[in-house]
C-alpha cells in the first residue's frame, strides 16, 4: 500500500478539482489527485456539459439541414439520421477532452490516485478502491474536497437508465424515442428535451412550478417558452409526478395539479427525470472528521474556503452558490491561491449562467424580479435581434438583450439574453459587472459591425439613454 506526503491532496477531478490541483502545482505545491472515475473531467466532461453539448450541436445541424436551408437556397433531400455516428462522435469529443486534461496532469506533475478519496483525520486521506480496500494513505498540509454532485432522485420515479433515465442515461439512447416526458423545466431538462425533439422525439415537459426554467428573468422566460413551444415542445406545467409504472406498451406517468385536484397520466416511451441535483457528500469520511454541513446538505465554508476543520477546504458544488462547472474552476483556482498566500476571489453574484437551447439563455448579476423584490430603483434598457442587421443576416432574429442598471448611478446591475449567441455575448457583460460598469461605459465602447455583439451595445444605450437604431 502506497504512502505518500502531499502539500495538498485535491478528492474529485472534476472542473473544480482539476483546476485547483493544476493552479495548485504552478503555484509551487506538491499535489496529489483521487478521482473514483477512471476517467477525469468529473460529471461536467464525461456525462454532463461536453457530451450534451455535441449532441445539442449535432441536433441544430440535423434541424438546421432538414428544415432551415431551404431559406438560404439551400436545398438538401434525403437527409437521413445516423444515430449511432451522432453518439460516436459526442463519444469522441468526449474522449479527447478527458486526455487532454491527462496531460496536463503529467505536464503538471500532479499525482492521480484512481479510486474513493475518504477523509481519515485532518492531514490523511484514504484511497479506497472498487473492492472497498484501502490501496493509498496521502499525508497532506491541505485537503481540498472538490467533491461535486449528483442526481437528485424523485420519489415514485426508480432509474434504470433504459427507460427512466437520469441526464446521464439521456445521453446514451440509441433510439430516438417516439414519446418522451421530461420530468423537471431546469437547465437540463430544457436542453436535453431540445436534443431529442430536434430528431424526432414528442417532448413534453412536467414541471412542478407554474413557469419553466426557475432563476431566470421572468420576462426572458415567457418569451423563451413561446419560442420553445412553437419549435414542438409541449409543457404542462404546476403539475407534481407521483410515479411512472411499466406496461406493455411503454410508460405511465401519472402527475396532479401541485395546488391539488384531480390526477392524470400521460402514455411515453421514455421518461428523463431531471429534478436538479444535490452535493456529493456521502462516503467521504466528513462525520468522522467533524466537518460541518448547512441545512442544505451542502459543506459550510468561510470566505477562503476553509471547513470547520483546520486544513480542509471545499469548492464547487458541494458548498454553497450556483451549480456551475465554471465556478467551481474559479472556486478551486481563488482557493489554492489563497492557499499560497496571495488574494483568491470569487463574486457569484458574478458568475454568468447559459441554457444552452435553441436560441440560448444566457444571464449574469440580477433579475428584474430580484431587483424589484428587494426595492432598488432600477432602468431597463432592452434591444430585440429582430433590429439587429448580423442577426437578420443569419437568420436568427428570435429573442433581445435586456439590460439592468441602478436607476440613480446607472452601474449594471443585470444582464439578461435570449438570443441564438447569447452564450458567447455574456462574457462581455460579466466583465464589464465585475469591473463596476454603468451602461454608458457599455455603450460608449466601439463593436464591430455587423455582429450580434451590437445588440448588447443598444440595449446598454437604452438603459442609460436612447439607443441609436431603434
Amino acid at each position: 500500500m502506497t504512502t505518500e506526503t502531499f502539500d495538498l491532496v485535491v478528492i474529485g477531478a472534476g472542473p473544480g478539482g482539476y483546476v485547483a490541483a493544476i493552479r495548485a502545482s504552478q503555484l509551487g505545491m506538491k499535489v496529489a489527485c483521487v478521482e473514483k472515475r477512471k476517467t477525469l473531467g468529473g460529471t461536467c466532461l464525461n456525462v454532463g456539459c461536453i457530451p450534451s453539448k455535441a449532441l445539442l450541436q449535432s441536433s441544430h445541424l440535423y434541424e438546421e439541414t432538414t428544415h432551415d436551408l431551404k431559406a438560404h437556397g439551400i436545398v438538401v433531400s434525403g437527409v437521413t439520421l445516423d444515430l449511432a455516428a451522432m453518439l460516436k462522435r459526442k463519444n469522441d469529443v468526449v474522449g479527447a477532452t478527458t486526455k487532454g486534461i491527462e496531460f496536463l496532469f503529467k505536464k503538471n506533475k500532479i499525482a492521480l490516485f484512481t479510486g474513493m478519496g475518504r477523509i481519515e483525520a485532518a492531514g490523511s486521506v484514504a484511497v479506497i478502491g472498487e473492492d472497498g480496500a484501502t490501496t493509498a494513505t496521502l499525508a497532506a498540509k491541505n485537503i481540498l474536497i472538490a467533491s461535486g454532485s449528483e442526481v437528485m432522485p424523485l420519489p415514485g420515479v426508480t432509474i434504470d437508465e433504459k427507460t427512466i433515465v437520469s441526464s446521464t442515461g439521456a445521453l446514451e439512447l440509441t433510439e430516438v424515442p417516439k414519446r418522451l416526458a421530461v420530468i423537471g423545466a431546469g437547465i437540463i431538462g430544457l436542453e436535453i428535451g431540445s436534443v431529442w425533439r430536434r430528431l424526432g422525439s414528442e417532448v413534453t415537459v412536467v414541471e412542478y412550478l407554474d413557469r419553466i426554467a426557475p432563476g431566470v428573468d421572468s420576462e426572458i422566460v415567457k418569451q423563451f417558452e413561446r419560442l420553445l413551444t412553437r419549435q414542438g415542445l409541449k409543457f404542462k406545467l404546476g403539475r407534481k409526478v407521483t410515479g411512472v409504472t411499466r406496461g406493455e406498451t411503454g410508460l405511465t406517468l401519472s402527475h396532479e395539479p401541485a395546488k391539488g385536484g384531480a390526477a392524470e397520466t400521460l402514455e411515453v416511451d421514455v421518461v428523463l427525470a431531471c429534478i436538479g441535483r444535490r452535493p456529493y457528500v456521502e462516503g467521504l469520511g466528513l462525520d468522522k472528521v467533524g466537518v460541518t454541513l448547512t441545512d442544505r446538505g451542502r459543506i459550510a465554508v468561510d470566505g477562503h474556503f476553509q471547513t470547520s476543520v483546520p486544513g480542509i477546504f471545499a469548492i464547487g458544488d458541494a458548498i454553497d452558490g450556483p451549480m456551475l462547472a465554471h465556478k467551481a474552476s474559479e472556486d478551486g483556482v481563488a482557493c489554492v491561491e489563497t492557499l499560497a498566500g496571495q488574494k483568491g476571489h470569487v463574486d457569484w453574484d458574478r458568475v454568468p449562467s447559459v441554457v444552452y437551447t435553441q436560441p440560448e439563455i444566457a444571464w449574469v448579476g440580477k433579475t428584474e424580479d430580484q431587483l424589484k423584490a428587494a426595492g432598488t430603483a432600477i432602468k431597463v434598457g432592452k434591444y430585440p435581434f429582430a433590429a439587429d442587421p448580423r442577426s437578420r443576416a443569419n437568420g436568427r432574429t428570435d429573442g433581445l438583450v435586456k439590460v439592468i442598471t441602478d436607476a440613480a448611478t446607472d452601474t449594471v446591475l443585470g444582464v439578461h439574453i435570449l438570443g441564438a449567441e447569447a452564450g458567447t455575448m455574456i462574457a462581455e457583460a460579466a466583465l464589464a459587472m465585475e469591473y463596476g460598469a454603468s451602461a454608458e461605459d457599455i455603450g460608449r465602447v466601439c463593436h464591430a459591425h455587423p455582429t450580434v455583439s451590437e445588440a448588447l451595445k443598444e440595449a446598454a444605450l437604452a438603459a442609460w439613454d436612447k439607443p441609436i437604431h431603434l
